[in-house]
This record gives structure tokens, sequence and C-alpha cells, in this order.
């Protein structure tokens, strides 16, 4: 029991997706895939806001901001799983494990603050737009996404100390990455505690994120309304709809995963899940606001015909 003990506390074996050995190699072209779309979308986005001037507001700022964190956070899980995916020996050390949670849980919780950022610049743009070039200052964005970055590193100490202050009575990991729940799993004690503190922490972040972004949405649909024109009205809401469909899938996954009864659990169920807002998210966001934001269908058509002539 000792020499089990010592080597839970030295490495954890991931499990990941053992019960379909068969599909290892289609799992990971898929994911490779999947991860260069990640990055190449992402970097692509940074690289787009930053050369084209007319890009340089605040909303593309905070954008830019998401996109960083999307090809940052991606990169915590992707390339251990597809490391996993070809090899025999699927194990992470204890402290790597402890280090992926932590800047995994960082960077989810920052992107949640970000959104809420976003939705209040859009309330902005919308309801003060004669003062908006005033109150979104460059000082106050860079203050905005300073205060996203710490909120989401205290809520990862929180949950990070959390998860590893537990007793751990068995190394497999029955998922591709060290995420909360199936560490929970492998508790040799009562985890009722743990749990508690991991829905008031989550629900907190989510309560304070949601409510801002309703809040702004509120407002931002109320002065829509009271637009004269159908043209206005729909500009409007085209302006919005990217956001939206965005806060509504990541708040929508993360409620799934973390706010469940611990009793309601299936990680089978949450593997497929985590896959979706791990890897599939961070792949649409770039991609739904290049399709719907004309500003950047225009920038990089711009930055193409440049490159042609060149």
């Amino acid at each position: 029991m000792e020499e089990e003990n010592a080597t839970v506390k030295t490495e954890f074996f991931l499990l990941g997706f053992s019960d379909h050995p068969e599909l290892q190699s289609l799992l990971f072209a898929v994911f490779f895939s999947i991860y260069s779309v990640t990055l190449m979308g992402n970097l692509g986005m940074i690289f787009l806001i930053i050369t084209s001037s007319y890009l340089h507001t605040p909303m593309y700022f905070f954008l830019c901001i998401l996109s960083f964190i999307d090809a940052c956070y991606s990169s915590v899980i992707a390339p251990k799983l597809l490391v996993d995916l070809v090899s025999d020996k699927k194990t992470i050390s204890y402290n790597g494990c402890a280090a992926q949670l932590y800047f995994f849980c960082s960077l989810v919780d920052t992107e949640s603050f970000i959104l809420a950022v976003m939705a209040y610049d859009q309330y902005i743009a919308i309801c003060n737009p004669l003062l908006y070039t005033v109150i979104m200052s460059k000082r106050i964005c860079c203050q905005l996404a300073i205060g996203a970055f710490l909120g989401g590193t205290m809520s990862s100490v929180i949950h990070t100390t959390n998860t590893f202050l537990l007793s751990f009575c068995s190394k497999e990991v029955n998922h591709f990455f060290c995420d909360i729940s199936p560490l929970f799993s492998l508790s040799c004690t009562d985890t009722y505690m743990h749990d508690m503190v991991l829905v008031v922490s989550a629900s907190f972040v989510e309560a304070v994120c949601l409510l801002m972004v309703l809040l702004s949405y509120v407002y931002i649909i109320t002065a829509i309304f009271r637009t004269g024109s159908t043209e206005g009205r729909r500009k409007g809401f085209s302006t919005c709809a990217s956001h939206l469909i965005i806060v509504t899938i990541y708040h929508g996954t993360l409620i799934f995963i973390y706010l469940r009864p611990s009793t309601d659990h299936s990680l089978d169920i949450d593997k497929v899940t985590s896959v979706f807002y791990t890897l599939i998210i961070p792949m649409l966001n770039p991609l739904i606001y290049s399709l719907r934001n004309k500003d950047v269908k225009s920038a990089l058509r711009k930055m193409i015909s440049l490159k042609l002539l060149s």
C-alpha cells in the first residue's frame, strides 16, 4: 500500500480513449487536424488584428486576447493528448498533472471574464456611442484585461489547491487530461467539502460573468428595439450575434461539466464533452468571428491582396 501511494505521488496514468484502441490512429488524425486549425485560426486572428490599423479598437483588442487564450488553453491539452494517442506509456507526473490543471483552469476562467468584458464593450458601443472612446480608453481596456487574467488566476489557485489537497488511492485517471472530476474520483477520502468548494467557486465565476453578459444584452436589446429603422435593428443584432453564439456554447458546456451534482457524473460523457470545449470551441471562435464580421473579412481580403501584389 505504501509503495502504491508513493507511485501515485510521482505520476498518474491517463486512460484517455483506451476503451477504443482500434480508433487511436483515427483519433490522432482528427485531433491533430482540429489542433492545427485552432492554432492557425487563432494565431492568424492575432496577426490580422495587430497588423490592420483600423482593427485597433477595444472590440478587436479583446478579440485578440480571446484568440491568445484559445491558442494557449488548447495547447495545454492537445499536445499531450496527441502524444498519448501514439504512445504506449500514457503517464504524466504528479507535478505535471497539477500544472496542467492549474493552467487549464486559469485560462478557462480568464476566457469567461474576457467574454463578459466583451459583452460590456458591446453595451457601451451600442448604448453610449458618443462616449465610447472616452469610457473604453486604452487604460481602461488594459485594466479590464489584467483584471480578467487576475480573476482567472485566483480561481485556478482555488481549484488546483482544492483538488491536490486530496489523498489519491489510484494513479489511473479515466480521462485524457488532468481534470477536476476524474481526479476527485481517485480520492481515498470523502470529497463532499471539496465538491462544495468546487461548486461555490465555479458558481461564483459563472454568476459574475453571466450576470454581466445578461445585463449588457438586456440594455443592448432594449436599445436596438428603440431604433426606428429595420436596417439599424438588423445591424445591431448582427453585431452581437457572434458573441452571443460563443457565450451560449462556452458557458453551456462549462455548466454541464462542473455544476452538475457529482452523482450525475459519467466520466465517459464528460470525456466527449471535454473534447468539445477543450479542442472544438477554441477552433470555432476565430471561425465564427471571421465569417460573421465584415471588418475582419475586409482586413483579411486586403492582406491577401497585398500579399498577391507583392
